[in-house]
């Protein structure tokens, strides 16, 4: 399985294409198992900073992508609040 990170919105349209088309899935199929217009998914695709979270969490479970947050390792963090932090999980 490959990894993609995604750092800005202008990232996902290409993805999200890539990965629809990896699926063996038109935008039309993709649209109607989505429940939206073929025109909204193409909008979705070329303006992914405009989707709502719901949208898009549906689009990647049809297209069989997972949506993994991770911190990134060299981000600063205390240890104590990082201790603290897992337990409360």
């Amino acid at each position: 399985m490959r990894n993609f990170t995604v750092r800005t919105s202008d990232q996902l349209p290409q993805l999200l294409q890539a990965f629809r088309k990896e699926a063996g899935l038109t935008q039309a199929e993709a649209a109607l198992r989505m429940g939206v217009s073929q025109q909204t998914l193409s909008a979705l695709e070329r303006n992914a900073a405009r989707v709502s979270v719901e949208r898009l969490m549906r689009l990647l479970s049809i297209l069989g992508v997972e949506f993994v947050l991770r911190k990134e390792s060299g981000s600063p963090s205390n240890s104590d609040e990082a201790s603290s932090t897992t337990q409360a999980w």
